[in-house]
């Protein structure tokens, strides 16, 4: 039976690829729904995104709007890596699809209620619809199975030396998660600097159907940051958060405390881990430490061929 999940993104050329792999394994996770936050982009740029890219595969998925900054502060973006859309390279028709009009919060409210199963949460942005969710109605994190995000990093980050973008944007709303008691796995920097995808793959893409063609394309804006930042591959963030659920044995991971920094002036937003031997608290995140690059390749470039084959196929198949 697939994992009825909940994806939360702001696409955003990795959230974009993510949504896509979900998608694509339509018979090991059922998509109920995908909310956005302001995040990579202001929020009505990133939920047209969204739309977009759900469009161009004949995705219906129901689609709702979020916060439109953090729970504190102003709204910082990540155009200089995605672009004054948010998503910058290719351009994408139009979205035949709507959001709609309900709001993130109850919106997730109602899926995690009215399931028989509990929800997996598939946070790949700053994590503030999700502690607005727990905060507001702490009743469902006993229906929540686990949340797979995309956020942190237990030895370094990339806004600042100390803190990963998702993390940075809203740190108050990720320590409510991180500490929620909701069984975590974390992609951070730590594994998703290492699933990352080579010129000659992406190149690769671009001779195949028109997903990965898309998918080539978004990367090679993507990839444009990186390279910038002194980057050789391009690395992968968000779709590990959907490839651990797909194929968990792909990752090394270890269990440890993780809190995150909200004060410091110099490590604000950073994911604290607890690595000592005998740490104060016992453990409540699962920390990705590696993967498999080529079998994780091989998961999204099959994704991608299916997807490609999907759209391609002449109707009535």
């Amino acid at each position: 039976m697939a994992t009825p999940i909940i994806i939360d993104c702001d696409p955003g050329h990795d959230d974009a690829i993510a949504i896509l792999l979900a998608y694509a394994h339509k018979d090991l996770l059922d998509i109920r729904g995908i909310t956005t936050v302001g995040g990579n982009q202001i929020l009505d740029k990133i939920t047209d995104n969204a739309l977009k890219i759900l469009s161009f595969v004949d995705a219906d998925i129901p689609v709702a709007k979020g916060a439109v900054g953090p729970l504190l502060g102003k709204l910082v973006t990540g155009e200089e890596a995605h672009g004054e859309s948010g998503m910058d390279g290719p351009v994408l028709p139009p979205s035949k699809y709507r959001a709609i009009e309900q709001g993130a919060v109850e919106f997730m409210l109602d899926i995690i209620r009215s399931s028989d199963e509990k929800i997996t949460l598939v946070p790949l942005a700053p994590l503030t619809n999700i502690a607005l969710l727990i905060t507001a109605y702490p009743e469902v994190k006993d229906k929540i199975e686990r949340i797979s995000l995309m956020g942190g990093g237990v030895g370094y980050g990339n806004v600042t030396n100390t803190a990963e973008f998702n993390i940075y944007v809203d740190p108050e709303a990720a320590r409510i998660v991180y500490e929620s008691g909701i069984p975590i796995t974390m992609s951070g920097l730590d594994v998703t600097d290492k699933a990352a995808i080579f010129e000659d793959e992406i190149e690769e893409l671009k001779k195949r159907g028109p997903v990965s063609t898309l998918v080539g394309e978004l990367l090679d804006f993507y990839s444009i940051y990186g390279k910038k930042m002194g980057y050789v591959g391009n690395a992968l963030h968000d779709p590990c958060a959907v490839a651990w659920l797909l194929q968990p044995e792909l990752f090394t991971s270890k269990d440890l405390y993780v809190t995150v920094e909200t004060e410091g002036k110099l490590t604000r937003g950073m994911t604290v881990a607890d690595q000592r031997k005998k740490p104060d608290f016992a453990p409540n995140v699962q920390v990705l430490v590696d993967v498999d690059r080529e079998a994780f390749m091989k998961l999204l470039f099959d994704a991608l061929a299916r997807l490609d084959e999907q759209l391609t196929a002449p109707k009535g198949e």
